[in-house]
Protein backbone atom coordinates (compact mmCIF):
# COMPACT_ATOMS: atom_id res chain seq x y z
CA UNK A 1 0.00 0.00 0.00
CA UNK A 2 1.71 3.38 -1.44
CA UNK A 3 2.14 5.35 1.80
CA UNK A 4 3.02 8.82 -0.03
CA UNK A 5 1.18 10.13 -4.03
CA UNK A 6 4.89 9.85 -5.30
CA UNK A 7 4.65 5.95 -4.08
CA UNK A 8 1.23 6.18 -5.73
CA UNK A 9 2.07 7.25 -8.97
CA UNK A 10 4.82 4.78 -9.43
CA UNK A 11 3.11 2.11 -8.54
CA UNK A 12 1.30 2.52 -11.94
CA UNK A 13 4.38 4.18 -14.11
CA UNK A 14 6.97 1.45 -13.04
CA UNK A 15 5.21 -1.76 -14.74
CA UNK A 16 4.60 0.69 -17.88
CA UNK A 17 8.07 1.55 -18.23
CA UNK A 18 9.32 -1.89 -17.55
CA UNK A 19 7.05 -2.85 -20.36
CA UNK A 20 5.19 -5.38 -18.14
CA UNK A 21 1.72 -4.57 -18.51
CA UNK A 22 0.51 -1.81 -21.70
CA UNK A 23 -0.80 1.66 -21.02
CA UNK A 24 -4.07 1.19 -22.72
CA UNK A 25 -4.56 -1.95 -20.39
CA UNK A 26 -3.18 0.21 -17.01
CA UNK A 27 -5.70 2.74 -18.16
CA UNK A 28 -8.87 0.64 -18.51
CA UNK A 29 -8.26 -0.51 -14.98
CA UNK A 30 -6.54 2.85 -13.55
CA UNK A 31 -8.64 5.18 -10.99
CA UNK A 32 -6.67 8.51 -13.22
CA UNK A 33 -7.49 9.31 -16.73
CA UNK A 34 -5.19 7.77 -19.63
CA UNK A 35 -4.22 11.09 -19.91
CA UNK A 36 -2.79 11.37 -16.70
CA UNK A 37 -0.58 8.49 -16.58
CA UNK A 38 1.17 9.31 -20.29
CA UNK A 39 1.90 12.93 -18.62
CA UNK A 40 3.35 10.54 -15.83
CA UNK A 41 5.69 8.36 -17.61
CA UNK A 42 6.50 10.94 -19.88
CA UNK A 43 7.92 12.52 -16.72
CA UNK A 44 9.81 9.88 -15.10
CA UNK A 45 11.55 8.75 -18.47
CA UNK A 46 12.93 12.61 -18.28
CA UNK A 47 14.14 12.34 -14.75
CA UNK A 48 11.21 14.71 -13.55
CA UNK A 49 10.32 14.10 -9.50
CA UNK A 50 6.51 12.49 -9.63
CA UNK A 51 6.23 14.43 -6.02
CA UNK A 52 3.56 16.91 -6.37
CA UNK A 53 4.20 20.18 -6.10
CA UNK A 54 2.89 23.60 -5.34
CA UNK A 55 0.02 25.19 -7.01
CA UNK A 56 0.27 28.43 -5.10
CA UNK A 57 1.31 31.40 -7.77
CA UNK A 58 5.52 32.78 -6.87
CA UNK A 59 4.56 36.18 -7.36
CA UNK A 60 1.64 38.47 -5.94
CA UNK A 61 0.30 41.72 -7.09
CA UNK A 62 -0.45 42.64 -3.83
CA UNK A 63 2.92 40.95 -1.97
CA UNK A 64 4.63 43.96 -0.35
CA UNK A 65 7.57 45.15 -2.46
CA UNK A 66 10.82 43.69 -1.75
CA UNK A 67 12.57 47.29 -0.55
CA UNK A 68 9.82 47.93 1.53
CA UNK A 69 10.10 44.82 3.32
CA UNK A 70 13.73 45.20 3.69
CA UNK A 71 12.90 49.05 4.77
CA UNK A 72 11.12 47.21 7.81
CA UNK A 73 13.66 45.02 8.55
CA UNK A 74 16.80 48.25 8.53
CA UNK A 75 13.86 49.69 11.14
CA UNK A 76 13.68 47.19 13.36
CA UNK A 77 17.46 46.12 13.14
CA UNK A 78 18.54 49.77 13.56
CA UNK A 79 15.83 51.48 16.32
CA UNK A 80 14.53 48.00 17.78
CA UNK A 81 10.95 49.35 16.91
CA UNK A 82 7.65 47.80 17.47
CA UNK A 83 5.49 46.92 14.48
CA UNK A 84 3.35 50.45 15.14
CA UNK A 85 6.23 52.33 15.69
CA UNK A 86 7.58 50.68 12.06
CA UNK A 87 4.62 51.60 10.52
CA UNK A 88 4.63 55.14 11.96
CA UNK A 89 8.10 55.51 10.81
CA UNK A 90 7.39 54.09 7.12
CA UNK A 91 3.80 57.00 7.32
CA UNK A 92 6.46 59.93 7.75
CA UNK A 93 8.31 58.44 4.47
CA UNK A 94 5.34 58.14 2.49
CA UNK A 95 4.54 54.21 2.41
CA UNK A 96 1.53 53.70 3.79
CA UNK A 97 1.12 49.67 5.59
CA UNK A 98 -0.68 48.27 8.32
CA UNK A 99 0.52 47.45 11.04
CA UNK A 100 -0.14 44.31 11.00
CA UNK A 101 1.39 43.69 7.57
CA UNK A 102 4.19 44.80 9.57
CA UNK A 103 4.40 42.53 12.27
CA UNK A 104 3.59 39.46 9.62
CA UNK A 105 6.98 40.39 7.99
CA UNK A 106 8.93 40.88 11.45
CA UNK A 107 7.43 37.36 12.72
CA UNK A 108 8.20 35.54 9.35
CA UNK A 109 11.94 36.88 9.71
CA UNK A 110 11.79 35.58 13.25
CA UNK A 111 12.06 39.44 15.07
CA UNK A 112 9.19 39.02 17.04
CA UNK A 113 9.27 38.09 20.80
CA UNK A 114 8.38 34.32 21.24
CA UNK A 115 7.81 34.69 25.77
CA UNK A 116 5.32 37.05 25.60
CA UNK A 117 2.04 35.96 27.12
CA UNK A 118 -1.56 36.96 27.50
CA UNK A 119 -1.96 39.64 29.85
CA UNK A 120 -5.64 40.02 31.49
CA UNK A 121 -6.31 43.51 30.68
CA UNK A 122 -8.32 45.80 32.98
CA UNK A 123 -10.26 48.65 32.11
CA UNK A 124 -8.61 51.61 33.99
CA UNK A 125 -9.92 55.24 33.94
CA UNK A 126 -6.86 57.47 33.22
CA UNK A 127 -7.13 61.10 34.39
CA UNK A 128 -5.71 63.01 31.21
CA UNK A 129 -2.71 65.07 32.37
CA UNK A 130 -1.22 68.61 31.43
CA UNK A 131 2.26 68.93 31.12
CA UNK A 132 4.33 69.74 34.07
CA UNK A 133 1.45 68.08 36.36
CA UNK A 134 3.84 65.17 37.52
CA UNK A 135 6.85 63.96 36.58
CA UNK A 136 8.76 60.97 37.49
CA UNK A 137 12.33 60.80 38.70
CA UNK A 138 14.23 57.82 39.13
CA UNK A 139 18.35 57.06 38.84
CA UNK A 140 19.49 54.04 37.09
CA UNK A 141 22.58 52.93 37.67
CA UNK A 142 24.95 52.59 34.47
CA UNK A 143 25.62 49.03 33.97
CA UNK A 144 29.16 49.21 32.99
CA UNK A 145 31.76 51.12 35.32
CA UNK A 146 34.20 53.87 34.12
CA UNK A 147 37.49 53.83 35.40
CA UNK A 148 36.52 51.24 37.87
CA UNK A 149 34.00 54.00 39.37
CA UNK A 150 30.06 53.23 39.11
CA UNK A 151 28.09 56.02 37.64
CA UNK A 152 24.64 56.62 37.77
CA UNK A 153 21.66 57.61 35.02
CA UNK A 154 19.16 60.40 36.75
CA UNK A 155 15.92 60.25 34.63
CA UNK A 156 12.71 62.42 34.66
CA UNK A 157 10.01 61.93 32.10
CA UNK A 158 6.55 64.02 32.12
CA UNK A 159 3.34 61.93 32.53
CA UNK A 160 1.48 63.87 29.91
CA UNK A 161 3.70 64.51 27.05
CA UNK A 162 6.42 61.66 27.61
CA UNK A 163 8.87 64.18 27.38
CA UNK A 164 11.90 63.00 28.87
CA UNK A 165 15.38 64.36 30.39
CA UNK A 166 18.63 62.17 30.81
CA UNK A 167 21.73 63.72 33.16
CA UNK A 168 24.61 61.49 34.23
CA UNK A 169 25.84 61.97 37.73
CA UNK A 170 29.43 60.41 39.14
CA UNK A 171 27.61 60.09 42.71
CA UNK A 172 23.87 59.77 44.01
CA UNK A 173 23.64 61.91 46.71
CA UNK A 174 20.77 64.47 47.93
CA UNK A 175 22.62 67.86 46.39
CA UNK A 176 22.55 65.61 43.28
CA UNK A 177 19.10 64.94 43.15
CA UNK A 178 18.19 68.91 44.03
CA UNK A 179 20.53 69.80 40.80
CA UNK A 180 18.74 67.80 38.27
CA UNK A 181 15.41 68.53 39.97
CA UNK A 182 16.95 71.83 39.19
CA UNK A 183 17.92 71.14 35.29
CA UNK A 184 14.62 69.76 34.55
CA UNK A 185 12.56 72.99 35.61
CA UNK A 186 15.05 74.76 33.40
CA UNK A 187 14.74 72.82 30.55
CA UNK A 188 11.20 71.73 30.47
CA UNK A 189 8.63 74.28 28.64
CA UNK A 190 6.20 74.12 31.29
CA UNK A 191 5.90 74.98 34.83
CA UNK A 192 6.71 71.81 37.48
CA UNK A 193 3.98 71.56 39.71
CA UNK A 194 4.73 68.05 41.07
CA UNK A 195 7.34 65.03 41.07
CA UNK A 196 7.17 61.19 41.64
CA UNK A 197 10.08 58.88 42.98
CA UNK A 198 10.41 55.76 44.47
CA UNK A 199 11.93 55.97 48.86
CA UNK A 200 15.41 55.83 47.98
CA UNK A 201 17.21 58.07 50.88
CA UNK A 202 18.26 60.35 48.29
CA UNK A 203 14.23 61.27 47.76
CA UNK A 204 12.99 60.88 51.45
CA UNK A 205 13.69 60.22 54.80
CA UNK A 206 10.76 57.62 55.07
CA UNK A 207 13.19 54.67 54.65
CA UNK A 208 15.28 55.80 57.90
CA UNK A 209 12.91 55.44 60.46
CA UNK A 210 12.24 57.88 63.25
CA UNK A 211 15.49 56.67 65.38
CA UNK A 212 17.65 57.99 62.61
CA UNK A 213 15.84 61.68 62.49
CA UNK A 214 17.56 64.25 64.66
CA UNK A 215 14.32 64.65 66.99
CA UNK A 216 12.50 61.74 68.28
CA UNK A 217 9.27 63.78 68.02
CA UNK A 218 9.13 64.88 64.64
CA UNK A 219 10.90 63.74 61.16
CA UNK A 220 13.71 66.05 59.68
CA UNK A 221 12.61 67.21 56.16
CA UNK A 222 14.55 65.87 53.50
CA UNK A 223 16.82 68.89 51.54
CA UNK A 224 14.59 67.85 48.70
CA UNK A 225 11.06 68.31 50.03
CA UNK A 226 12.76 71.17 51.11
CA UNK A 227 13.29 72.74 47.82
CA UNK A 228 10.05 71.33 46.76
CA UNK A 229 7.87 73.60 49.07
CA UNK A 230 10.10 76.29 48.33
CA UNK A 231 8.81 76.35 44.85
CA UNK A 232 5.52 75.25 45.27
CA UNK A 233 6.30 71.35 43.98
CA UNK A 234 4.13 68.89 45.21
CA UNK A 235 6.41 65.52 46.18
CA UNK A 236 4.76 62.26 45.87
CA UNK A 237 5.84 59.24 47.16
CA UNK A 238 5.48 55.73 45.77
CA UNK A 239 4.47 52.50 48.10
CA UNK A 240 7.74 50.52 49.36
CA UNK A 241 8.41 47.60 46.70
CA UNK A 242 6.24 49.07 44.45
CA UNK A 243 8.18 49.89 41.25
CA UNK A 244 5.20 49.71 38.78
CA UNK A 245 3.80 52.48 40.32
CA UNK A 246 6.37 54.55 38.95
CA UNK A 247 5.44 52.72 35.40
CA UNK A 248 6.86 55.11 32.70
CA UNK A 249 9.96 56.00 33.60
CA UNK A 250 10.60 52.80 34.96
CA UNK A 251 9.87 51.55 30.90
CA UNK A 252 12.01 54.39 29.99
CA UNK A 253 15.02 52.40 31.73
CA UNK A 254 13.78 49.39 30.20
CA UNK A 255 14.29 51.01 26.64
CA UNK A 256 17.51 52.57 27.81
CA UNK A 257 19.16 49.43 28.50
CA UNK A 258 17.75 47.48 25.31
CA UNK A 259 18.17 50.51 22.68
CA UNK A 260 21.12 52.33 23.96
CA UNK A 261 23.51 50.37 26.74
CA UNK A 262 23.66 47.21 24.92
CA UNK A 263 24.20 48.52 21.76
CA UNK A 264 26.44 51.32 22.26
CA UNK A 265 30.44 51.61 23.72
CA UNK A 266 31.88 54.17 25.36
CA UNK A 267 35.31 54.39 27.10
CA UNK A 268 35.32 57.89 29.37
CA UNK A 269 32.47 59.82 31.42
CA UNK A 270 32.55 62.78 28.74
CA UNK A 271 32.17 60.23 25.86
CA UNK A 272 29.20 58.46 28.08
CA UNK A 273 27.73 61.76 29.08
CA UNK A 274 27.69 63.15 25.40
CA UNK A 275 26.41 59.59 23.71
CA UNK A 276 23.12 59.61 26.47
CA UNK A 277 22.43 63.51 25.23
CA UNK A 278 22.17 62.22 21.68
CA UNK A 279 20.11 59.41 22.74
CA UNK A 280 18.00 61.26 24.93
CA UNK A 281 17.34 63.54 22.10
CA UNK A 282 16.36 60.48 19.53
CA UNK A 283 13.57 59.02 22.54
CA UNK A 284 12.23 62.95 22.27
CA UNK A 285 12.05 62.60 18.79
CA UNK A 286 10.33 59.40 18.34
CA UNK A 287 6.97 58.55 17.91
CA UNK A 288 5.26 56.42 21.11
CA UNK A 289 2.68 53.93 21.77
CA UNK A 290 1.25 55.56 24.04
CA UNK A 291 1.16 58.77 22.38
CA UNK A 292 -0.50 57.23 19.45
CA UNK A 293 2.20 57.70 17.20
CA UNK A 294 3.24 60.72 17.94
CA UNK A 295 6.75 61.98 19.78
CA UNK A 296 6.80 63.81 23.13
CA UNK A 297 7.89 66.78 21.24
CA UNK A 298 4.85 66.76 18.61
CA UNK A 299 2.71 66.15 22.14
CA UNK A 300 4.85 69.59 23.91
CA UNK A 301 3.50 71.87 20.94
CA UNK A 302 0.67 70.44 20.75
CA UNK A 303 -0.62 72.29 23.98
Amino acid sequence: MAKTIKQERLRWVLPIVEKRVKLVDAASVCLYSKRTLERWVSAYKHGKDLAPRSTRPKTNKRETPLWIQERILELRHTHRFCAHKVKWMLDREGVHLHERTVGKILKREGLTRTYRVRKIRYQYVRVLLQPGELIEIDVKYVPQRIDGKQCFQYTAIDCATRWRYLELGEEQTNLQSILFLEHVMQRFPYQVRAIKTDNHSTFTNRSLGWSNSISSNTMHPHPLDIFCNEHGITHYLIDAGKPQQNGMVERSHRSDQEAFYDTVTYGTYDELRWKLALWNLTYNHTPHCGLHGRSPYEMIHSY
